[in-house]
């Protein structure tokens, strides 16, 4: 690891709880403090604190604010009533992915609406350099906030009981994918019915110096309620997505792939769509004959990896895995890539070259897992 790194807010803290730390796209990050697997199972079955700090956080302001975003993204931000979150892509004029986005439609205290995009930590440059080269009005008001903020998602069936005690307002009641600014323990933040493992939660966004403070609350009351919170890395946290069959950015995300290829159509917006690569994607829309994502189940215990070879009956290479674990939660291997729509149904019987050993392998529905509501 470079001394260049960048630190979140909460950096000394994973340091001094012994945290593994990783380069990650530029950000010194734990990856794990105890095992992946034990902080995987604990955000199943109580809750998961990850600091999330590294994703981007970019401020859209002004009149011109939604119309710009409508341009930008795949989804039209100029629908959405204040306080909805909305999943969307940055395309770019091919059709393909330059990134998956968050984007929120928020009002300050002044009851003055912004929108609120998170991106992508390995994609934020890019993402900034990518907004600076397309035309805007005068009024738009474009800022990054990424390190002034940071970013803290408690996942996990006692995830709102966890940080109901810190805000002013009834957690339980919330929609999916709606946010609000409001004050978090005292100080203003953005809270956030959103997350990316498939459990129920929250994402906090507060100031970076009021960050430390947040989070030691959340595990202080984790061990006065005993809730069963622990500390998550992106390790587990990326065991978590692949078994809820999320899509990561640079494994099934990425400019050679378009939306529809990746079963991500639901985020696209093609009625008088104005962002780029509208053109292409209409036509990627209607063509059956792409390769497409799928999920795949293993019945040994071999781990697939990314770049392995996904083979027919026949032993022909169909396609490629994106993503392999071993399930915590299912005892077994997964894996998501791409394969030839002719076999991409589920129930179709392939095989995964690990090693130059064909181990068979199922086509599975995604998700792989769906928590209980």
């Amino acid at each position: 690891m470079t001394a260049t790194l960048a630190n979140t807010p909460l950096h000394d803290w994973h340091v001094a709880q012994g945290g593994r730390m990783v380069d990650f796209a530029g950000w010194s990050m734990p990856v794990q403090y105890t095992s992946i697997v034990a902080e995987h199972r604990a955000t199943r079955t109580a809750a998961g604190l990850f600091d999330i700090s590294h994703m981007g956080r970019l401020r859209f302001d002004g009149p011109s604010a939604a119309p710009f975003l409508d341009r930008l993204a795949t989804r039209r931000a100029s629908k959405l009533a204040i306080g909805q979150v909305v999943y969307a892509l940055v395309t770019n004029e091919s059709g393909g992915i330059l990134d998956d986005i968050l984007i929120y439609r928020l009002a300050d205290a002044a009851q003055r609406d912004y929108f609120l995009v998170v991106v992508n930590a390995s994609n934020r440059e890019k993402i900034v350099s990518w907004i600076r080269s397309r035309p805007a009005a005068d009024d738009l008001q474009f800022a990054d906030l990424t390190t002034d903020w940071a970013m803290i998602a408690v996942q996990g069936p006692h995830a709102l009981q966890l940080v109901a005690p810190l805000v002013e307002f009834d957690l339980a009641a919330m929609k999916y994918y709606t946010a609000t600014e409001t004050l978090i323990a005292g100080h203003g933040g953005i809270v956030s019915r959103t997350g990316y493992t498939g459990e129920d939660g929250v994402e906090l966004i507060v100031g970076a110096a009021m960050a430390p403070r947040i989070w030691q609350m959340l595990f202080d009351r984790s061990q006065s309620e005993q809730l069963g919170a622990v500390a998550a890395g992106l390790g587990s946290r990326d065991t978590l997505r692949l078994e809820a069959g999320m899509p990561l950015y640079g494994h099934e995300l990425s400019e050679n792939v378009n939306p529809f290829q990746a079963g991500l159509g639901f985020a696209v917006d093609l009625a008088n769509a104005q962002f780029p690569g509208a053109a292409e994607l209409a036509r990627f829309k209607a063509d059956s004959s792409q390769p497409r994502r799928v999920g795949l189940e293993l019945v040994g215990k071999r781990v697939p990896r990314e770049g392995y070879a996904i083979l027919d009956p026949a032993g022909a290479t169909i396609g490629q895995v994106t993503s392999g674990t071993f399930s915590p939660t299912f005892d077994r291997p997964l894996a998501m890539g791409y394969v030839a729509p002719q076999f991409a149904a589920p129930g179709a019987q392939l095989a995964i070259d690990i090693r130059g050993r064909a181990e068979p392998a199922r086509i599975a529905a995604l998700p792989f897992y769906r928590r209980s509501r």
